[in-house]
């Protein structure tokens, strides 16, 4: 029997199960991914989904600055 029968092509994803959407930047702050991207990323051929990946280590998913707080609302 063929061990080819059990391999799977699976689509590389940068999902790391942590799926919130920053409100002000739009993406994901587990994968840091757009809505767009996320939703279409099964339908991508693998040059975009490459493309994207390369992109990823350049994102800010969530700002670096404290939002809370009467300090964070002053800045405004």
């Amino acid at each position: 029997m063929s061990e080819d029968v059990w391999k799977r092509d699976e689509i590389q994803s940068p999902c790391i199960n942590i799926c919130v959407i920053h409100p002000e930047t739009r993406l994901c702050t587990g994968c840091a991914r757009s809505m767009d991207e996320i939703a279409t990323w099964s339908k991508m051929d693998e040059g975009e989904r490459d493309a994207i990946m390369a992109d990823l280590a350049n994102r800010e998913p969530a700002p670096k600055t404290r939002r809370g707080g009467r300090k964070g609302r002053l800045k405004r």
